[in-house]
């Protein structure tokens, strides 16, 4: 029996069943996708005043839920990657993640038996349901197939490569002829996008918040009231379907932009109210993309006290963004916002989908204990400029050794299409160093002198 994550489950409960005695009970058939559940000996279905009850244990160990009954409490809690969901006998609320939701019965036990009401299940788990009265059968079906003409079932066709959320957008980097379906759900507030004919690709797995057994993670989110957590996982396997959900503090619009002309690039902006918030870089503003080095599973260069490069890279990123965010002529997109992994071809895809003016890289350098100072990298001869604008202000920020501008075949600069430029703002090898990159005025400075630099480069006030 295939399994489905829970958000597909829990949905199932009540779509027009027609009204009967109440609590009758029938020897009633259960079938998912077609396939009829076994239900153990003298289980029946149960029909109370219009609602159709089915027994959670029975169908949640079928479809490889974990299922565990609190005799004392009387609650019986269903849960897998995705969701938790508690529900307690003769009580019309249950608790979803930590969020309270009404059902339209309370659960109810017969015989040592669990019911719940099957439409409130599905609408929790995705799951379509339909009642034949004739047959007295409950058919349950997946809300969606995800197929495409003339792609095979159960074949990946794309991957995602790397996900990200800055600006209050989440952005994900694929690969392949992705058709993303995204829909809005509610019980909790969340926005669901369901990529079939896809799988997550093998750089992606090394990401340290993605469990490779489960094929699922989490990514949290900090500094953005709309957002509590973005989920991800290989949601169904026939076909192969990746499933993303942004889990919301509250119901919130959004605008689907990307993918367009063989991009790359598939954005999920919360920016909007009633009116869709343009894309980046196409409001008459010059777009600059700050990339953090490093992050997650990968630290860095660690330093003399067992500072991690990674940390230094996000605050200034961030320190950077919020500076960039007061500019008028200026729009500002982070490869990350928090400690998450990208590839390095996912950092420069990002940068090159969205038509960048401008691409910096922020890391702090590692060499001999005697090793001091600030560098600044360039790829191309028309980067240069960029590289000098930068670096000029930075070693004035930080007081410490100019070390110079220089060539260097980095990946995030060599293979972004835009003019880029790699800073090494200082050594965390060396003491005197670290201590700088760490103390929160110098990075102050330092944010100022990147956006000063950014700002005389562009020729913008």
């Amino acid at each position: 029996m295939k399994k489905f994550g829970f958000l597909m489950f829990l949905v199932v409960i009540m779509i027009a069943f027609p009204k009967m005695a109440d609590a009758s009970s029938y020897s009633a058939r259960i079938y998912l996708d077609g396939q009829q559940i076994n239900l153990s000996s003298g289980v029946k279905v149960e029909n109370n005043n219009g609602t159709v009850m089915v027994p959670i244990r029975v169908i949640s160990e079928n479809l490889g839920f974990n299922v565990n009954w609190n005799k004392a409490a009387k609650t019986v809690t269903v849960e897998d990657a995705w969701q938790k969901v508690t529900m307690v006998i003769g009580s019309q609320y249950a608790d979803i993640n930590g969020q309270r939701v009404l059902m339209t019965k309370a659960p109810v036990l017969r015989g040592g038996t669990t019911l719940v009401p099957i439409r409130f299940v599905s609408e929790q788990m995705g799951l379509q349901v339909r009642w034949d009265n004739t047959q007295k059968a409950v058919y349950l079906t997946s809300s969606y197939d995800g197929s495409n003409p003339g792609e095979e079932s159960g074949v990946a066709t794309s991957t995602v490569d790397g996900l990200s959320f800055s600006e209050n957008r989440l952005m994900v980097a694929v690969t392949g002829n992705a058709k993303p379906k995204v829909s809005k759900l509610s019980s909790p507030d969340r926005i669901v996008i369901d990529m079939a004919n896809t799988n997550f690709s093998e750089t992606f797995s090394s990401n340290a918040d993605f469990d490779d057994v489960t094929k699922s993670g989490q990514m949290t989110v900090s500094g953005y009231p709309d957002v509590k957590a973005v989920r991800y996982s290989l949601y169904n396997s026939n076909p192969m379907t990746v499933r993303i959900v942004i889990d919301l503090n509250y119901a919130k619009n959004y605008t689907v932009s990307g993918l367009e002309n063989g991009s790359g690039l598939f954005i999920v902006d919360l920016n909007t109210t009633s009116n869709p918030a343009p894309e980046p870089g196409t409001g008459g503003k010059k777009l600059v993309v700050i990339d953090a080095g490093h992050g997650d599973h990968d630290p860095g260069a660690i330093g003399v006290t067992k500072k991690r490069e990674k940390d230094f890279n996000l605050a200034m990123a961030l320190k950077v963004e919020k500076l960039l965010a007061k500019e008028k002529n200026i729009e500002v997109v982070l490869t990350r916002s928090n400690d998450t992994f990208l590839e390095l071809k996912d950092r420069a895809k990002i940068a090159n989908d969205l038509k960048a003016d401008v691409f910096i890289s922020i890391h702090a350098n590692s060499g001999p204990s005697t090793a001091s100072g600030t560098e600044t990298y360039y790829y191309n001869e028309s980067d240069k400029a960029l590289a000098n604008a930068l670096h000029k202000e930075i070693v004035k920020a930080m007081g410490l050794k100019d070390r110079g501008v220089r060539y260097g075949n980095f990946h995030v600069i060599r293979e972004t299409k835009m003019p880029g430029a790699l800073l090494e703002v200082g050594f965390l090898s060396n003491k005197t160093d670290e201590s700088k990159l760490f103390d929160p005025a110098t990075q102050d400075r330092v944010a100022e002198a990147i956006v000063r630099g950014i700002k005389n480069y562009l020729k913008v006030d």
